[in-house]
C-alpha cells in the first residue's frame, strides 16, 4: 500500500497490519510513486521466490 506524505514523498506500507502493533509496517520511502510501485513489485516477487 502506497501513501503520499506531506513532504511529497511516497511511503510503501505492508499490505497486512502487524499483529503486535496493529499498524502497517513501513517498507521504505521513495521520491516518486513510480519508484514505490517498482519496489512493491520487487517485494512481491521476493515473497514468492
Amino acid at each position: 500500500m502506497i501513501r503520499k506524505l506531506k513532504s511529497g514523498e511516497y511511503r510503501l506500507y505492508a499490505r497486512k497490519k502487524d499483529a503486535k502493533t496493529g499498524k502497517r509496517r513501513n517498507l521504505g520511502t521513495f521520491p516518486t510513486r513510480e519508484a514505490a510501485q517498482k519496489h512493491e513489485r520487487e517485494v512481491q516477487y521476493f515473497k514468492r521466490h
